[in-house]
Formats: structure tokens, C-alpha cells, sequence
């Protein structure tokens, strides 16, 4: 059975984009994120699993333990960027620094090197292609950003390959979708695998399988937090973020029975 890459951007419930929250504010913010990673890493235990973990710089510095647990148990530690700025809302300068930052506060608490990042909202869009030569200087070797689909308003590049490629010195490994003729269906995890019945994400997922590429499967450790705190939004925005947190732990546990992960790492070569 082909192996896929299992991910995890650690971040918690208050830096997520739909909820709108300053990152001015985020140091008055009830911090949940450790409690729910070792859960989530529990789990992962529970079924030696493996997989990616794309941690927020500004996290690493307020639980560094919690990094060096993950390494510990034999995952692959990862960047997400320090502040969670979408790349849309940044020069090639400001993500420069940032991404010096994040490194800066997140490599010296492990033993191997970061090789890969993902962008908050997956913002390696047409308009951040220049992206890739700052990840490259930095000395990464993969980005895991761009959504191959054309729909949504924050993310996306319509035309990207939907296979693991090269991107000038960078290897790409895009977010996962089943092709239907025209039209790209993602079958990647976080909001779509709860919003989504369970053997509706299964179906979709073998199918990306069947058409010859590994799944690459994110959520996020607020996913598996039905308790966090509640903040005002759109219904649109609520529906993406509140919808079946309850739910997603089954449903992990279900998922990492059904199909083999490993960190992202191990799909570069294969």
C-alpha cells in the first residue's frame, strides 16, 4: 500500500486566520496548544504512526519542550513561519525576516535540521512564487504551501502540478486533490476532513491514491479542541473552523488505521 505523508501545523486555536485575533493580542490568549499536541501525539503512538510537524516560531518559544517531545518521539520538526502572517500580506523582506526568526528560535531546540515549510493558509500563491529563492537561501529543502485548486479566496494556484515536484531549488509537495475530468477535488485534511463524512475523505483519498500519488494530510492540534474558546465571525468562517471538532479525533484515529504515514520527508526520493 503506498505510504502517505501525514502533517501537523502547530499553531494554536487563536492564531488561525478566520478568527481575526492581532497578533498583538495573542500573549493574552489562554495558550491550549501543548495540552492538544501531546495528545495528538499520543494518538500517533497509539498507532506508530509518523508524520511532519510544521511549528509557528512564536510557539516554539513559549513551549520548547513540547518541540524537542516531538523530535523526541520520532517525528520530523518542521518551520510554519514565526508570526503567522499570510505571504499575500508580505514583501519578499518581511518573510525574509520572519522566516530568519522562526528558524533562529526553533532549530537549536532540535538534533536534526529543518528541512521544509508551510505557510500560514498555504499563501505560496502565483503572487508569492518568489517565496521559493528565500526558502532555498535559507537552507530548506522542501515547501509543502500551494493548494492546486482555483476556488478559494485566500489560496491557491488553479494549474499547479498535483504531483511531489521540483520548483527552481526547491522541492514542492503540494496539498492533496482527486482529479475528476476539470475539476480538483481536495482530499488533504483539516476543514475538508471535518466537514466531509469520514468515508467521504476515505473514498477521496484512495482515489488520489489510485490516480499515482501519495495523500498529504494536515490538521492542525485546535482540530482535536472542541473546549476552546468561542470568538465572533462570519457564519462562513464559523462553519470552517467549529464544524465537528468533536468529531476529529475518531476520525484520526480511523484514518490512521486506514492508510500508512510518514513524515514528509521520506516522500522526496520515493
Amino acid at each position: 500500500m503506498r505510504a502517505n505523508g501525514l502533517s501537523f501545523d502547530v499553531e494554536d486555536w487563536f492564531c488561525a486566520n478566520n478568527l481575526g485575533i492581532p497578533y498583538e493580542r495573542w500573549d493574552e490568549k489562554e495558550l491550549r496548544v501543548e495540552a492538544n499536541t501531546l495528545r495528538l501525539l499520543d494518538i500517533l503512538d497509539a498507532h506508530a504512526a509518523k508524520g511532519t510537524f510544521f511549528v509557528l516560531g512564536w510557539i516554539a518559544e513559549r513551549v520548547p519542550d513540547l518541540v524537542r517531545e516531538i523530535e523526541r518521539r520520532g517525528h520530523e520538526v518542521a518551520t510554519h513561519g514565526y508570526g503567522h502572517v499570510l505571504l499575500t500580506r508580505m514583501t519578499p523582506e518581511d518573510f525574509d525576516r520572519d522566516l530568519q526568526h522562526a528558524l533562529e528560535v526553533t532549530q537549536p531546540l532540535l538534533r536534526q535540521p529543518i528541512l521544509g515549510f508551510r505557510a500560514p493558509s498555504f499563501t505560496v500563491t502565483g503572487a508569492t512564487l518568489w517565496a521559493y529563492d528565500i526558502l532555498h537561501r535559507h537552507g530548506l529543502r522542501y515547501d509543502s504551501s500551494v493548494f492546486p485548486v482555483g476556488f478559494h479566496p485566500d489560496y491557491g494556484i488553479a494549474d499547479a502540478p498535483l504531483e511531489i515536484h521540483r520548483r527552481n531549488e526547491m522541492m514542492e509537495v503540494p496539498l492533496s486533490c482527486v482529479e475528476f475530468g476539470s475539476k480538483r477535488i481536495p482530499s488533504s485534511g483539516g476543514g475538508y476532513f471535518r466537514i466531509l463524512p469520514y468515508r467521504a475523505s476515505r473514498w477521496l483519498m484512495r482515489a488520489c491514491n489510485a490516480q499515482g500519488r501519495p495523500v498529504i494530510f494536515y490538521l492542525h492540534p485546535w482540530e482535536l479542541d472542541p473546549g476552546q474558546p468561542r470568538s465572533p465571525m462570519s457564519a462562513s468562517k464559523r462553519l470552517r473552523h467549529y464544524i465537528n471538532l468533536s468529531r476529529t479525533e475518531q476520525r484520526l484515529h480511523r484514518l490512521l488505521s486506514d492508510f500508512p504515514f510518514v513524515p514528509i520527508k521520506e516522500l522526496l526520493d520515493s
